[in-house]
């Protein structure tokens, strides 16, 4: 059975991906893209194949990207606390470029 890490979506990330996603195949990449980032195993042995999941750099904070698809642009941030992810943000394909803006912008939610 696999194991799988808790996340949590204080900022209704998942509602904002289902709501701002422009189309139903990009939803399905994102729930693909939410499963690999539960799969305990990938996290044991840091392989990432459709999310690429890296820290950002540049940034004092330890805060992690991850693809909804590589092509599409659309990013979902996330932190690690308390052995379990937690989703901070869904970034338009236009904006992934300015992690840092976007960081900025939203700073309440990077801690």
């Amino acid at each position: 059975m696999t194991r799988t890490k808790s996340v949590f979506d204080e900022y209704g990330v998942i509602h904002s991906a289902f709501h701002d996603l422009p189309d139903d195949s990009l939803k399905v990449e994102f729930l693909e893209a939410l499963a690999e980032l539960e799969d305990e195993e990938c996290h044991r042995t840091h392989n990432f194949p459709k999310t690429r999941l890296h820290k950002v750099v540049g940034v004092k904070e330890a805060i992690y990207r991850a693809d909804v698809t590589k092509v599409s642009g659309w990013r979902i941030h996330l932190q690690y606390s308390n052995g379990g992810l937690h989703l901070k943000d869904l970034v338009p394909g236009g904006r992934h470029d300015a992690v840092g803006q976007v960081i900025k912008s939203k700073r309440g939610r990077y801690e």
